[in-house]
């Protein structure tokens, strides 16, 4: 029998505790947004409860490793934590090689091979085609100006650009109620970095 509820809570308060202070995106509170979003994302795609806590348990742990790591390569770090823990609360091996897929599926690029991937891929970067997108985006150019301080903003607008240009949702749900907003995300960005 797995316990949800001890798991969520052990592993977010390891998360409020030990993640660094500079990690302004990568923070518990993206880590909970992701989980609501795999969550209904996965309803929308009429997915199996079963399955939809195995996407909620990846979401969990997909950047758990910057508790240890705050270099590329976290997901692998992730895995290596959501492996040691989760044959604890009940998780099958199967079920952890399944949840390891998905923690992979949100590197960038993102290649999801199977439908809780997509999910899971969807989930982490829906807020690309959200009103959010800017105080988001906000988030992550002042955490990665903690490692690049001399990072512009116009710097960043560029980065963003291109993310978004090569970046496409994979889930219908996303596809239909995302994109568009998210093209849109796009063009104001060009539109800044035209008339600047």
């Amino acid at each position: 029998m797995k316990n949800w509820d001890l798991l969520y809570h052990t592993i977010m308060n390891s998360l409020k505790e030990n993640l660094a202070p500079f990690l302004t995106y990568h923070d518990w509170k993206h880590t909970e947004h992701v989980i609501r979003m795999a969550e209904y994302i996965a309803h929308k795609e009429n997915i199996s409860d079963e399955d939809i806590l195995l996407i909620k348990t990846a979401a969990l742990f997909h950047d758990a490793g910057f508790i240890n790591s705050v270099s590329d390569g976290h997901e692998e770090e992730s895995i290596q934590l959501a492996k040691d823990k989760l044959t604890h609360f009940g998780y099958t091996e199967n079920e952890i090689e399944m949840i390891a897929g998905m923690i992979r599926a949100t590197s960038i690029p993102q290649e999801p091979k199977t439908k809780l991937e997509s999910i899971l891929a969807d989930a982490d970067l829906e807020y690309l085609g959200t009103d959010n997108f800017e105080s988001i985006g906000t988030n992550l150019y002042l955490e990665i100006k903690h490692t690049n301080p001399n990072l512009s903003i116009l710097e960043w607008n560029e980065i963003q650009i291109k993310f978004l240009q090569k970046h496409q949702y994979h889930t219908s749900y996303c596809i239909q109620f995302r994109n568009p907003l998210k093209l849109k995300n796009l063009s104001i960005l060009i539109e800044q970095k035209n008339e600047s």
